[in-house]
């Protein structure tokens, strides 16, 4: 094994002859003295010795703590001091140097060899250690994720480049300063602001990881959206020495996600348009059809045709004819809608008169259809709202519960109104086809339509209708249904609306 090549330091040359004496019975190289603290730099300078045995009071300007002080900053070699002086006031000038050992004369070869040994293995661990963090620094500085490290109160210990370029801060003004000065987080959503992350780990001791739509404030107080884990710093014993944030800025992968969802809208709405002229094209050529086919039998039968044929043949086309007008005005008004003109202006009016004047109306268009039971359970039924989204409404619910119901059904419509709350409450209900549970979360799509009335005649657009005109009077609907048993549909609508534009 190679021997360990020291320096003494002593200005009593008989003390530096011994201590080199033993030096050399305990197996060490000395490879020489110095009597004053100028001589001992430059001896160390020069020869670079792996230890220097210094003592504390030396001849000449500079004392062996100063000299002590110089060697360490010029060169990474451990001083132990030995030294006739242990009073409170020199240890304290000694520890600014940082020794590696403090030996008080007289000593014994055996207190020299221990004080050697002991100064050397700390060395080599402190060299060790700071290798290790000389390490950790390159990779956590090279690293394109940010890092801020704090100890165990939150005190800022590091920031990587990674984060003073994301934070704003740079480390040289961030250390030393409470994390929450450093890392303010915000909810994009609620605009609230978040409680700081190293707060949470501190007191759960535990990784904790951001929420989505999370964003830091930086230095300069714009916004970066980001995502990020903090973790706890773990002594052996188990308490925590201090957590270490990694963030990321989530900027190019939100505008990525909103140009996604930019075009994935964009296709919604093209593949919409299509459906819509493909749905709309459709239902017209139905009725054209019908009354393209009636007029050339009228023709083609002229004089020859009698009145019943005559008269059948025109029902037809009128009712071709108010197929289109229904189909035309649902167009319009979806249009209207969808240009954010939907207007809703109210009125006073009695609900339980409307309702049955409603119920009236639409029996003479569908005499034979289904028997509609009207039950109004409120005394007073005054409303202030607009009557024409009101037929909206229940004309296409009536519609669609005579539709989907077997002839010569009952259909239940109730109306209910509470003073308290100040809202009215309908109720259709009928005993049809019902819709599958599959198909009901998406009943209030455009031109949506059950899987189970594909083969029933209909546009999808009724539902869509019920449901603006609802929301123009800032109410609300549901519906509640079974496959083969029925529908119950409930509008709750303020009594006393104030007029809006949607």
């Amino acid at each position: 094994m190679e021997q360990v090549r020291i320096l003494v330091v002593e200005d009593e040359v008989i003390v530096a002859r011994t201590i080199a004496n033993q030096l050399n019975q305990l197996g060490y190289t000395v490879i020489g003295t110095a009597s004053s603290g100028q001589i001992a730099i430059a001896k160390a300078l020069e020869s670079r010795p792996e230890l220097v045995l210094m003592d504390v009071i030396l001849k000449g300007e500079m004392d062996g703590i100063t000299a002590a002080s110089q060697i360490r900053e010029q060169l990474d070699i451990p001083v132990i001091f030995l030294t006739a002086y242990g009073d409170s006031n020199t240890v304290q000038r000694a520890k600014t140097t940082q020794p590696f050992g403090y030996v008080i004369k007289p000593f014994t070869p055996k207190d020299l060899h221990i004080a050697i040994e002991m100064g050397l293995l700390k060395h080599e661990l402190e060299r060790d250690l700071r290798e290790h963090r000389d390490r950790l620094a390159t990779l956590l500085n090279s690293m394109s994720d940010a890092v801020i490290a704090t100890n165990e109160k939150g005190i800022v210990t590091f920031v990587n480049p990674a984060a003073e370029l994301i934070t704003g801060w740079q480390q040289v003004d961030a250390l030393g300063k409470d994390i929450s000065k450093i890392f303010q987080l915000v909810d994009e959503v609620t605009e609230t602001s978040l409680e700081n992350p190293v707060a949470k780990v501190l007191r759960e001791q535990q990784v904790v990881y951001l929420d989505d739509f999370t964003s830091l404030i930086t230095k300069n107080g714009s916004r970066v959206p980001i995502g990020d884990s903090a973790s706890p710093i773990m002594r052996q014993s188990g308490q925590i020495n201090g957590v270490v944030v990694v963030f990321w800025d989530l900027s190019e992968r939100r505008q990525a996600q909103l140009l996604e969802q930019a075009l994935h809208k964009e296709r919604e709405v093209n593949q919409l348009k299509s459906l819509f002229i493909s749905t709309v094209s459709h239902e017209f050529r139905n009725p054209l059809s019908v009354i393209q086919s009636s007029v050339e039998l009228i023709e083609l039968q002229g004089e020859n045709l009698k009145p019943e044929k005559r008269k059948t043949y025109l029902k037809r086309i009128n009712s071709a004819v108010q197929s289109m007008k229904t189909l035309m005005e649902d167009v319009l008004f979806m249009g209207k809608s969808d240009a954010g003109k939907l207007e809703c202006q109210p009125a006073l009016l009695d609900l339980a008169e409307f309702c049955q004047e409603l119920i009236a109306e639409f029996t003479t268009i569908h005499p034979r259809s289904a028997e509609i039971i009207f039950n109004c359970h409120s005394d007073r039924t005054e409303a202030c709202m607009d009557e024409q989204l009101l037929r909206y409404i229940f004309t296409n619910l009536l519609n669609n519960a005579v539709k989907y119901s077997p002839t010569g059904g009952n259909i239940l419509f109730d109306l209910t109104c509470d003073l308290i709350d100040g809202v009215a409450i309908f109720r259709i209900q009928d005993h049809g086809i019902g819709i599958p549970e599959a198909d009901q979360a998406r009943l209030f799509e455009s031109f949506y339509r059950a899987s189970n009335v594909q083969s029933i005649p209909g546009t999808g657009l009724g539902l869509v209708i019920v449901k603006k005109c609802v929301e123009a009077h800032q109410g609300q609907i549901s519906i509640h249904s079974q496959a083969g048993i029925g529908s119950t549909l409930t509008i709750t609508l303020p009594l006393n609306y104030q007029n809006r534009i949607q």
